[in-house]
């Protein structure tokens, strides 16, 4: 079975714990909480505050925070505070201190994820995954919801599930950005076990059908 992180980023923020409780009624298994500094990526979102007032009104959903922020390891324990229960951080942040953040994470007590762009090879990530629960692997250029699916991304996946599997390990593998019914098809058949999706599941006019169609992958 595949799992489904929805992205709250597509959400209507009005209505933020409304759709958050919707989406977990209508079947998804993880609220992809999406943090952008305006320093690493070119946008701002939200921050530890908001996650903290989310985790009070939807307490069972499980929260699947995405920085993509310059010093991860600086804020992790907020985040963790504040109710995360998975923190995925961005190789490219912080790349002569991957293993000193990785520790920083673990050590809030929160599963660890490992997230690589497009344009880090997938190999970038294969020292670490004896160390991780789950990478993340960036179907777009991060920073903003909607963009079109890079195709590669597909090989990528593959990459690091063969990887895995020489090697015995089993982070999940979840793959972020321009995924929809087709694209979501794809990366599960390459390995993924967590797709985020976000436009396309606030879109639909049957969001349960279509979590139910991407946890059958």
């Amino acid at each position: 079975m595949t799992e489904l992180s929805v992205s709250i980023l597509s959400a209507d923020l009005a209505n933020l714990a409304a759709e958050t409780a919707d989406s977990m009624v209508c079947g998804a298994d993880m609220v992809h909480f999406d943090v952008m500094d305006g320093h690493f990526v070119p946008n701002i979102t939200y921050g530890a505050p908001v996650l903290k007032c989310l985790k009070k009104a939807v307490p069972e959903a499980f929260y699947d925070v995405h920085l993509m922020i310059s010093d991860p390891a600086r804020y992790a324990q907020d985040f963790a505070a504040a109710g995360a229960n998975l923190i995925n951080f961005h190789i490219e942040a912080v790349p002569n201190h991957v293993g000193q953040t990785i520790a920083a994470v673990r050590e809030t007590g929160c599963l660890v994820g490992l997230t690589i762009s497009p344009s880090t090879p997938p190999q970038a990530v294969f020292p670490y995954l004896d160390e991780l629960d789950l990478v993340l692997v960036m179907g777009v250029e991060p920073g903003f919801g909607g963009q079109k699916f890079i195709p590669t991304t597909v090989s990528r996946v593959a990459a690091i599930k063969a990887e895995c599997n020489r090697r015995g390990v089993s982070p999940r593998i979840e793959v972020d950005g321009g995924i929809n019914t087709e694209t979501a098809s794809l990366c599960a058949q390459a390995g993924a076990s967590v797709l985020v999706m976000g436009s396309a599941f606030f879109k639909a006019q049957d969001r349960a059908a279509l979590a139910k169609q991407v946890r059958a992958l």
